[in-house]
């Protein structure tokens, strides 16, 4: 604080800065999900090929990424060995696959809107797989507030003016892989000590992912692009959504670099709620008074975990810094009872001679 109780110039540019990161990163997630819906709803653009879509994705980016580390050298690549590439790498790209896969799919049956009210279970699934997995430890009232975002979203959906099964099926199907992923990464990958940033991940996993969706894509959706003659490919509208994706990336790393991962949490309840908005505004799809009630009840939920887990952090950085504090003070009085005893050697010797 400088003179007056006013802030100082840096403190200033330290808001301003990550206030900016976070309106970055909510305007392009904002954008990747509108751009794909465009591209994949059949009364919008009309290419609903969500596998293709992902695996030019994935392509794009990868190129990218290699030209990053490999030649311009803008990020250093993790060492990693064969063996843990194929035991943690591998698996983790496989259900990135699944996730984007199903994902992207659930556009052309779902509205943007309740997609979003149906991604409200994330940290449901997280949890719970998390649970089975012995990542997380059971506890009563974490699983209570679980029910009560699951009980939101179970509203919303009963509200949901366009439902459908199986877009429903496969959003969640994408929450689930997606979910085991994120548990994956930290047994797979973070205990291990490998820590992957969002290009460094790119590098390793997109090309990972290319290699699982391009069997699928062979006997599901290649044989209807063969068979369409029509089709050209657009440059300009798959290059400027692929660079939209991969921008988005960048901005996950700036993101939780200078801020903090629950700051992006936080942020992703805002783009939720716009997205809700612009939905129901500017794409006219219909949200019913049950869908928003549904939805708040599931919102309280998510904005409590994530409150709980800022609790949490804050206590074991606490504790970190009490251990801290206790280690220094241990040594500090074994140098002060070490230097005491050799002086008091000293004084017993000069006092015989």
């Amino acid at each position: 604080m400088g003179k007056g109780g006013t802030l100082s110039d840096s403190v200033i540019k330290k808001i301003v800065l990550s206030y900016s990161y976070v309106a970055i990163w909510i305007f392009l997630s904002f954008t990747v999900i509108v751009y794909n819906k465009y591209i994949l709803d059949k009364k919008m653009y009309n290419w609903p090929f969500p596998i293709s879509l992902t695996m030019i994705h994935m392509s794009f980016c990868s190129t990218l990424a290699f030209l990053l580390i490999k030649v311009f050298k803008f990020v250093e690549p993790v060492s990693m060995s064969r063996d843990t590439y194929l035991r943690s790498v591998v698996p983790i790209g496989a259900l990135y696959s699944l996730s984007l896969w199903l994902s992207n799919s659930a556009y052309i049956y779902l509205s943007v809107s309740f997609i979003q009210m149906l991604k409200a279970l994330m940290p449901v699934a997280v949890y719970s797989i998390g649970v089975l997995l012995k990542k997380e430890g059971f506890k009563s009232d974490t699983m209570t507030n679980m029910l009560s975002i699951s009980f939101g979203v179970a509203i919303a959906a009963y509200g949901e003016a366009r439902f459908d099964v199986f877009g429903v099926i496969l959003q969640l199907g994408a929450v689930a892989f997606e979910a085991t992923r994120l548990v994956l990464i930290q047994i797979l990958l973070t205990s291990k000590g490998i820590t992957l940033n969002p290009i460094t991940s790119l590098y390793y996993v997109a090309p990972c992912c290319l290699a699982f969706l391009f069997v699928p894509w062979i006997y599901v959706e290649f044989p209807v692009l063969r068979d369409t003659s029509s089709f050209h490919f657009d440059y300009a509208i798959f290059g400027s959504n692929s660079l939209c994706a991969f921008a988005l990336n960048l901005a996950v790393f700036l993101l939780v670099g200078k801020t903090s991962a629950l700051t992006m949490n936080v942020a992703g309840v805002v783009k939720d709620w716009l997205l809700i908005a612009f939905s129901w505004s500017v794409i006219k799809d219909t949200v019913t008074p049950i869908n928003l009630f549904g939805y708040g009840i599931a919102f309280l939920g998510v904005a409590y975990y994530n409150h709980a887990k800022l609790q949490a952090l804050k206590a074991n950085e606490a504790q970190k810094k009490v251990q801290q504090a206790d280690e220094e003070s241990g040594r500090l009085l074994e140098e002060k009872v070490g230097g005491g005893g050799d002086g008091g050697e000293g004084k017993k010797n000069e006092s015989e001679d």
